[in-house]
């Protein structure tokens, strides 16, 4: 029997990685024909300073969703999750009413949902999770890419 159930989980997603390329590259040839070539970048161009503080941010937001990552422990005592750089939880079996996996479908996006219907929802991608329902009444679900892992973990807990 297995100790413990582990994942980590990344953005990975080809065209969320296209995306936030494409959008990178704005600030590299803005950057370039205004502060190098020293021509203004479109009709209405940003201030250099302007400029200097958009790419700051582009790059900022592309090394946030590099950074991301979504950890998974659960062993016979508890569950814990690290959604890393944002937010950490942890829960006790004895303080889970009901653990099941389920098919959550999209339920807005990826990242952290709140007030879905099952309550504070954990994910990177995909559409399978363990949905917990704690014995306080609060709900929350951790998506997963190792479900067949996870439910032979939690059938060796029975």
């Amino acid at each position: 029997m297995k100790k413990q159930f582990t994942e980590k989980q990344k953005f990975t997603q080809w065209w969320l990685w296209l995306i936030l390329l494409s959008i990178g590259v704005l600030p590299v040839i803005g950057i370039y024909k205004q502060l190098y070539l020293g021509e203004p970048m479109g009709d209405k161009p940003m201030s250099d300073e302007g400029l200097i503080v958009f790419s700051v941010f582009v790059f900022a937001l592309i090394a946030f969703f590099w950074m991301i990552q979504l950890r998974t422990e659960i062993t016979q005592q508890d569950i814990k999750i690290h959604f890393f750089p944002l937010t950490k939880r942890a829960v006790k079996w004895s303080e889970v009413e009901k653990a099941q996996i389920v098919n959550y479908g999209f339920v807005g996006g990826w990242g952290i949902r709140l007030w879905t219907n099952y309550g504070t929802v954990y994910n990177i991608k995909g559409k399978m999770g363990l949905a917990l329902e704690l014995k306080n009444g609060k709900k929350f679900l951790i998506g997963s890419q190792k479900i067949d892992e996870l439910k032979a973990f939690l059938d060796s807990l029975d």
